[in-house]
């Protein structure tokens, strides 16, 4: 997978064969991006981080801080070989479930969620994130367009993929 934009355009990201996570389409994250518009500076917390590619386009784009939470051993692996081709972003990356790091954590700028489709009660997971932000941040969720269990405050449906916001200012 590649970077689309800002200054480590083109970069590739290590990713497995058959990993358990599904790592957001490119149409998806372009587009995503496009509507953050500019994110320089921000604190980012990468939920479910899987491959970790939301939070690594963060960091090109000009993200001061990028937070990783990903229960999956293997891919925790990954996410720290692959920070290393990141050098002027900071990034700490957390083995533990998206719930109990949501207990105890910071406030963010931007927070990204993307849970394997249909494993999580989605109102529990929106409720604390959208607490987790700072004033005038964006709580993004990714889901499968069929979810209609939740609604945010604008969606946009590519596919089989959905993106739920919450704050866009």
């Amino acid at each position: 997978m590649n970077i689309l934009a800002g200054k480590y355009k083109g970069h590739k990201i290590r990713t497995i064969r058959h990993a358990s996570y599904r790592p957001t389409q490119t149409r998806v994250r372009k587009s995503l991006f496009d509507i953050l518009g500019d994110i320089e500076q921000y604190s980012v917390l990468d939920l479910f981080s899987g491959s970790g590619i939301l939070g690594f386009e963060a960091a090109s784009r000009g993200a001061a801080s990028i937070t990783f939470v990903e229960k999956n051993g293997t891919a925790v692996k990954l996410l720290q070989e692959n920070k290393c081709r990141f050098k002027s972003s900071v990034f700490n990356i957390f083995r533990q479930d998206a719930f109990r790091f949501l207990e105890s954590c910071d406030e963010f700028d931007l927070i990204m969620a993307d849970p394997p489709y249909e494993l999580y009660s989605l109102s529990p997971l929106v409720e604390i994130c959208v607490s987790k932000l700072k004033p005038n941040g964006t709580f993004v969720l990714e889901t499968h367009a069929s979810d209609t269990t939740i609604s945010g405050l604008r969606e946009k449906k590519y596919g089989d993929t959905k993106l739920i916001f919450w704050g866009l200012s």
